[in-house]
């Protein structure tokens, strides 16, 4: 009797066990998001169902904000997001690495890079080039085959 209900409690454990596994109770899978929620999480469809728990929660509780966004903020987020979704997982890394060293930094020094970042956007991009420093060197241009003109 003890051996049927332990053999019983096995099987139920291994059915069971994998399904909690492949969806996580507090990051719903793409096809569980509202309607809503999908639309504006578009561009990150095709990797929702592959992302973590906490990154899927953000994204979430944007879109769930979304909706009260001013339209520039919501023309700003669509394109941060289709941004976001072209990048690849090592870019996604180092773009989190360098927003927490970002947020480690004291506040008046944030301050700071922030003016110095709006000074620099304000520049014509042409004269950024000049301003950021030497540029790479040009490949050298061949000279023409021998019997040939310009």
């Amino acid at each position: 009797m003890v051996a049927a209900r332990l053999a019983l409690l096995i099987l139920v454990l291994a059915l069971c066990g994998p399904v909690a596994a492949v969806t996580p109770i507090g990051a719903p899978q793409w096809r569980s998001l509202s309607v809503a929620q999908r639309e504006v999480l578009a561009p990150l469809s095709d990797d929702w169902n592959g992302m973590e728990e906490a990154h899927r929660q953000k994204w979430i509780g944007i879109a769930d904000r979304y909706p009260r966004l001013t339209p520039e903020e919501q023309a700003r987020i669509r394109a941060r997001m289709r941004d976001w979704a072209t990048l690849r997982p090592d870019q996604r890394e180092h773009a989190r690495d360098q927003y927490r060293a970002l947020r480690n930094i004291p506040s008046d020094r944030r301050e700071s890079l922030q003016e110095q970042w709006q000074r620099y956007r304000s520049i014509p991009p042409e004269e950024r080039q000049l301003k950021s420093g030497p540029r790479a060197p040009r490949p050298l241009q061949r000279p023409p085959a021998r019997g040939t003109q310009e």
